[in-house]
């Protein structure tokens, strides 16, 4: 990719379309490259190039169509994409970060195929099979700075999604880069919002701590220097002459200092005699005998609720809908992966009555059993979650309610969403408007957040948004299709599968998506911004 890239940039390249000629056009471009990628083609040539070209089918070009992007080419270690919505762009080197985070995860340092990912507003040449221009060039030298597993974008890029997308940014400053003229404005991403105030608040009690330590030490210095001689001057002058003691005496005896005025000759309890008798006593005696005076004290701070005998807050529990369950024909014939259509029967379970909400994530991520606190409105379904994000959140609501929460299975969600009924929605064969939270769906204007859990209508059984609103998680391993699929309602999940199976559609998802038998997928490690859940336990 490199040499490439150079011949681009000084305009030597044979097929470079004359001036004119081809269509321009404003697009993001997203460049990606592998770091140390000739060090893991010498180790493991052949290993190294089946690893890439897996990971380039498996993810690079799924994740550049899925968020409406065009694969420009590939350059053995690498690729060039172009977007027309930089919001996308950013979203797709974001996905391909983090996937490629948990594909890492189980393997040494000098195994891991890690990129550096560029993200550029720019305009540029387009011919069929290569992308031409400063655009293109600032994209490379982008990734080219950007350290491995990161995305790095320009401050044009900047401007257009700073407000749209569910991250952070921090600001590297104006770099100037090879052959670009002027100083681009560069900004790291950071999918976790909350990270740039973790950074920062430690970078700030860092230095906090350190100014402290300085503080102290000076004033130890200037003490040991000015004030000591000061001080013991004045108690010399305070002591009177006769009590007054040369430097070279010896120190007087504990028994002769308990014994002067100026100390109490006995303790609460204790008589005079022992005072003298057992001179260490007096030191110990406030505490031993204290202690039962001290005793009615806290006996009325307890019952009075002290802070220490408060009892763990009640955790908030989600409004679930117990379901009888009972046979019911899931899949349809409108999409491969939603074949064949079989008969499966599911027993009483029940499920809530909706999606997650932020408050009740945020109870966790309080109690350190979530990864992040959510943002947004409490009332809105929780987003941005990963289906690991999710399995945190039951075992966590498992462990402190004492009930077995668990995601439910797609079988045991289909039956909940299609509510006795077998039409295409729930409520007939024909979309209506206003009756679910997606895409052009409804009067609500496109936002950020999917609106409040149960603006819409609920379903026959009396749950809401079980289409719209937000994806949801299920229990399930994702399968292309129905074949070999249980008929018992149980989650079809064996080992460790890298992808599960997401329902629902979201408030950014159109009307299709909100059939009760559409079904996606999504690596279980990667956080996206339409991403929530429900809970499901078994009575």
């Amino acid at each position: 990719m490199r040499e490439k890239v150079r011949d681009i940039n000084s305009g030597r390249t044979g097929n470079a379309p004359p001036r004119g000629q081809s269509p321009r056009r404003l697009a993001a471009i997203v460049a990606g490259d592998i770091a140390g990628y000739s060090r893991l083609m010498e180790v493991d040539e052949e290993g190294t190039h089946e690893r890439v070209k897996r990971i380039q089918r498996d993810l690079i070009d799924p994740s550049i169509a899925e968020h409406q992007g065009r694969l420009v080419k590939t350059t053995g270690d690498g690729f060039f994409a172009i977007f027309d919505s930089p919001v996308e762009a950013v979203r797709c080197g974001i996905v391909i970060q983090q996937n490629m985070f948990a594909r890492n995860a189980l393997l040494e340092k000098e195994q891991r195929i890690e990129f550096r990912i560029g993200v550029n507003l720019g305009d540029v040449i387009i011919e069929a099979d290569d992308i031409y221009g400063d655009g293109v060039n600032v994209a490379s030298r982008l990734e080219s700075i950007a350290e491995p597993g990161e995305v790095y974008i320009s401050g044009g890029i900047y401007e257009q999604i700073k407000h749209k997308l569910v991250c952070g940014y921090e600001s590297l400053g104006d770099r100037k880069v090879k052959n670009i003229t002027d100083p681009v404005r560069v900004y790291r991403v950071l999918p976790d919002p909350a990270a740039l105030n973790k950074t920062r608040r430690r970078e700030t009690i860092l230095i906090f701590s350190l100014s402290a330590i300085l503080l102290l030490i000076a004033g130890a210095a200037l003490w040991s220097l000015l004030l000591q001689p000061y001080e013991k001057a004045r108690e010399r002058a305070l002591v009177p002459p006769a009590q007054q003691v040369p430097a070279t005496s010896p120190q007087y005896p504990v028994e002769k200092q308990a014994a002067q005025p100026s100390q109490p000759a006995t303790t609460v309890g204790q008589s005079a005699g022992t005072a003298a008798t057992h001179p260490a006593t007096p030191r110990a005696a406030p505490q031993d005998q204290g202690a039962p005076a001290a005793a009615p004290a806290t006996k009325q701070a307890a019952l009075q609720g002290a802070p220490s005998a408060q009892p763990t807050p009640a955790v908030r529990e989600p409004d679930m809908n117990l379901l009888r369950g009972g046979t019911f024909t899931m899949g349809s014939n409108e999409d491969i992966t939603e074949k064949p259509v079989h008969q499966v029967t599911v027993k009483p379970f029940a499920l809530s009555r909706y999606p997650v909400s932020v408050r009740e994530w945020n109870e966790c991520a309080a109690a350190k059993a979530c990864a992040f606190a959510a943002t947004g409105k409490d009332d809105a379904p929780v987003t941005n979650i990963s289906w690991t994000d999710a399995k945190q959140y039951v075992a966590w609501l498992s462990t402190a309610t004492h009930k077995t929460y668990r995601l439910p299975s797609e079988a045991e969600w289909e039956y909940a969403a299609r509510a006795g009924t077998q039409s295409r929605f729930w409520w007939g064969d024909e979309f209506q408007p206003g009756m679910a939270n997606c895409r052009n769906c409804t009067d609500i204007a496109a936002a950020e957040q999917p609106v409040k859990a149960g603006s819409f209508k609920p379903n026959p059984f009396g749950l809401y948004d079980m289409g719209g609103g937000v994806d949801q998680w299920v229990e399930d391993c994702w399968h292309k299709s129905y074949h070999g699929a249980p008929v018992d309602g149980s989650a079809w999940a064996e080992g460790d599968c890298a992808s599960h199976v997401i329902r629902s559609g979201s408030w950014k998802n159109d009307q299709r998506y909100v059939r009760p038998a559409n079904r996606d997928s999504y690596d279980i490690n990667v956080r996206y911004p339409t991403h929530g859940f429900r809970v499901a336990f078994s009575p």
